[in-house]
Formats: structure tokens, sequence, C-alpha cells
């Protein structure tokens, strides 16, 4: 029995949380990571390196490549697992908080559920079609959901309005620790055919509530600008019917590439709603600043006037006005990239190191 395991929602996708899951397991490296899916080729390729521990509807492969069509079975799936390590570590926005641990259970909260609490930003335009189930499920998962809330014995959270939303969910003070970036920026690069430097970038998933469609629509108020949108998504098909000319769009890259895009690009634009921003850290440790959205995790990550500036609603003129404002001022690379160092993956490791440690403590002080 190893003293630590980790716990993940699905591991189907490359994005912020499973970046988190990454830096988890650097920190404890004898770890398991126990998840409902997994799907290899479509997440980061480190985790076909370590011990990955899937429950028994990943053989259903379906699943594996949408995992929104789980929604119905994830809560019993979970509320099945049994973690009997001493600690388990939970990477959770919904789901993975719901197992039961014979040990202390710390969770790692990206946001509480997206389903439950922001059913409109969670569903997009899929509200029509989705909300009538959803409706009917959401009585016994908010009771699912806030009994494994109760059933943890600390709460992080990754920002500062994450922590607002479990106090306001379920009564938790939860501790904030920021996600780290973990895109090295001094490894190799791989350029992208056909394409100069000295355009903006949007990295993102192609999601309702990320508002990729706001920033395209913003380009087509700056014909002389170059837009590079990196993600893919539902939306996709939807999106690149509708770019203009100078939006070109890739599909998920691997992070060679993707540090080149970063550092041959002018700046990030971010227009979602995120609940803790990682893109503008990414593009800052390049020394690139940042266009972004007041709102949410971005207040955390971008420093107006110093790293980036902010547009105050999703609307595209207010977007374009933002990319006219960030190419008027001088930006010092230096500071960008000092900024950045304050997330780091070390930072983060020694801080959730010493919450474990606690527990662990307390573990051995129930013996």
């Amino acid at each position: 029995m190893t003293d630590v395991t980790i716990v993940h929602d699905y591991l189907t996708q490359r994005g912020g949380a499973e970046r988190v899951v990454l830096a988890l397991c650097a920190a404890f490296p004898e770890a398991p990571v126990v998840t409902s899916l997994f799907d290899p080729p479509a997440t980061f390729p480190e985790f076909s390196q370590l011990r990955v521990r899937t429950l028994p509807i990943d053989r259903v492969a379906a699943l594996r490549h949408n995992h929104r069509l789980a929604l119905p079975l994830l809560a019993p799936c979970f509320s099945a697992v049994h973690i009997d390590s001493p600690v388990a570590v939970c990477s959770s926005s919904g789901w993975a908080h719901g197992v039961h641990a014979t040990g202390r259970k710390i969770v790692y909260c990206h946001n509480p559920p997206r389903w439950l609490y922001q059913t409109a930003t969670y569903l997009g335009g899929f509200a029509s079609v989705a909300r009538p189930a959803l409706a009917a499920l959401r009585p016994a998962l908010a009771r699912w959901d806030s009994k494994a809330a109760r059933s943890a014995d600390v709460y992080v959270a990754n920002s500062a309005v994450v922590r607002q939303r479990i106090l306001d969910a379920y009564g938790i003070e939860a501790e904030v620790v920021h996600p780290p970036f973990t895109l090295d920026s001094t490894a190799e690069t791989s350029p992208i055919s056909g394409l100069d430097a000295g355009f903006f970038l949007c990295v993102s998933r192609l999601l309702s509530y990320k508002n990729v469609d706001a920033v395209i629509d913003a380009f087509r108020h700056l014909p002389n600008e170059r837009l590079v949108v990196i993600g893919n998504g539902p939306l996709e098909a939807a999106l690149r019917s509708t770019a203009p000319a100078n939006v070109t769009m890739h599909t998920t890259v691997d992070d060679a590439t993707l540090r080149w895009a970063y550092k041959n690009c002018r700046a990030v634009v971010a227009a979602s709603y995120e609940d803790f921003g990682l893109t503008p850290l990414e593009g800052a440790t390049f020394g690139k600043p940042t266009v972004a959205l007041r709102w949410g995790g971005f207040l955390e990550t971008v420093r107006p006037d110093a790293t980036g500036v902010f547009f105050d609603t999703v609307e595209p003129r207010r977007i374009s006005q933002a990319v006219r404002q960030l190419s008027t001022q001088n930006w010092d690379d230096a500071e960008i990239r000092a900024w950045a160092d304050t997330f780091s993956v070390e930072r983060f490791i020694r801080r959730m190191r010493s919450i474990v440690a606690d527990q662990m403590k307390a573990v051995a002080e129930s013996l």
C-alpha cells in the first residue's frame, strides 16, 4: 500500500486540470492515479508512463471519446471506489471527491461541478437539448455532491474565486494553492508549418464558456492582425466555418509545438470564464503579455499594465480594443517572466507535500 493515492475525474483531454495531476504525480512519484476514463492519445503523453488505474466504465470506448456521455454514471462509479491509502488526494471538478477513503481525503478543487452550480455556462449551446435530462438528475446529483464534499478532511481551491464558490456551495473554508505552469520554456520547439512570428495566440478547448467565438469575431475588426487558435472541442466545425481569413485554427498540439507558438506570438488572448487562468502564465514564461477578460482566475494571473491588459465584457469590439491597447504599450519581458516564476511547480509541490504531511501526521496520531 502506498502512502498517497491520486484520484482524478477523467484523463480524456489536455487541460489545466490534467497538468495539475502531472504536478501532483511529481510531488508524489510513488502514487498511483485512479480515474474513471483514460484516453492516452487525447491527453498528455506523460500519463502513459504512470500507474493509471481506471474504473469499469473505461471499457466503453464511446465514453472515453466523450466523457460528457458518462455524466449519469460517474457518481455511482466513483462512489464504488475505495481508496485504502493513508491519504487520498482528489483532483476534482465534480466527481473524484466522491470516492470512499479509509484514510484522510484531500480535495484539490478546480471548481464545484459546473453542471450543478453553473449549468447554463457549462451547457452553452447544448442547453436546450441537455437541460431536461440534467434537471431530472439534478436533485440526486446535488445530494450526492454535497455528501461527497462533506466527506473530505481538507479542501484546497485553485483560486480565490473557486474558494468563494466552495464556501457558497458547501459552507467549507478552503486554502488557495494556485496551480503551477508546467510548460518548460527552455525545452525544444517544433514550428507550425506556414506560420510566421508575430501573431496573437488563443489556446483553449472549444467549448461555449471558453468564448473563443468572441475572440475570433474580434479579429474581424483587426484585419491587419493575425490570430492563431490552438485547441479542439465540440464547437470546432462551427468556429472553422465562420472564421475570417486572418484567423487560423489548429487542433490540440504537442508541447513542443505549443512552446513554439508561445515563443513566436506577440501576445496571448484569453476570453474564457476561467476558474484559474493558466494560459497567461504559460505565455508569461516566454515573456509574452496577455489580453484577458477581467473575470475569475485571470484576476490572479494577470497584472494590469505589467503583464497584460483587461477587457470588461465578452464582446468582440471590447476584445479588439484591448488588443489595440496592448499593441501601443511597451512590455518588459523580464518582469513578465519573473511574474510567471511565482507560480512555479516547485512552489506547488512544496505546499501540497506540506498539506499531505499534516494529514499523514493526523493519521499517525489517530492510531
